[in-house]
């Protein structure tokens, strides 16, 4: 496949592969096979990398792009690279060390998209998942609006091209959380900066459903189109990436993705 020609705009002008490969994988996958399926990947054509600090492989997919730039089969540009800022990470002083930790285990400069991974906050500190004694999640108190005027430092910074959230859903509150992080609305008005719109939100409800950005989630495509970014519908380790169209067809039936079934 060619997917150089399969990409679409992002609302601050840079352009996102329309097919992505994720690099989540469980605890007991080999780190070897992280390379070597990562390198397949980009044989294969796939140019747009999903990772996380959480999925705890950076370093192996790192190596993996290092590898096939060296020999040839790439070009950095060619790489779209999406990484995201885990919950331990999300007060602002702590943003920009997140990033640049990332991109020192990929042996990258910048990323591509930065994204703010789920809207809540976690402890900081040597856990990924602190706990308190009777074995609950230990939160922090983080206004998301001083994070993102942190995430849009790194921007400013170079060290990422683009910035977005992660799982926020159409509840009041993060609906309200994401306004004010794109600056467009009347309620969340802390931050002062107001330069960087979010240019994807990647929504998932569920871990196993794929959330349907088409004719039945009617109340989803128009809080989408409001804010004007690119919707991302994932499943399991695919990407797929569409402009918000009200007329788009049942994801079923939507004639790319049908062909590559086919």
């Amino acid at each position: 496949m060619d997917p150089k020609g399969w990409r679409v705009e992002l609302n601050d002008g840079h352009l996102i592969p329309v097919l992505g490969f994720g690099t989540s994988a469980l605890d007991e996958v080999p780190k070897s096979k992280t390379v070597e399926v990562t390198k397949l990947a980009i044989e294969a054509g796939f140019y747009h990398f999903d990772s996380a600090f959480i999925y705890n492989n950076e370093k192996e997919v790192g190596q993996a792009i290092q590898s096939k730039i060296e020999d040839g089969t790439v070009k950095r540009e060619d790489i779209f690279y999406t990484s995201k800022l885990w919950l331990t990470f999300l007060r602002p002083e702590l943003v920009q060390p997140a990033l640049e930790n990332s991109l020192r285990k990929l042996q990258l400069d910048y990323v591509d998209l930065y994204i703010i991974h789920y809207p809540m906050a976690l402890k900081p500190g040597e856990e990924i998942l602190p706990k308190d004694e009777h074995g609950k999640l230990t939160y922090d108190t983080v206004h998301l609006c001083a994070t993102w005027e942190a995430m849009e430092k790194c921007k400013d910074a170079g060290l990422t091209k683009s910035i977005g959230v992660f799982e926020f859903q159409l509840s009041s509150e993060d609906m309200k959380v994401l306004d004010g992080l794109n600056r467009n609305f009347r309620y969340v008005t802390k931050s002062k900066t107001g330069k960087v719109t979010a240019v994807a939100i990647d929504v998932g409800f569920h871990h196993i459903d794929v959330v349907n950005l088409y004719q039945n989630e009617e109340e989803m495509v128009k809080a989408l189109e409001e804010k004007m970014v690119v919707g991302i519908v994932k499943r399991e380790d695919m990407l797929y990436i569409t402009k918000v169209e009200k007329d788009s067809p049942y994801l079923l039936e939507e004639p790319i993705l049908s062909a590559i079934a086919k």
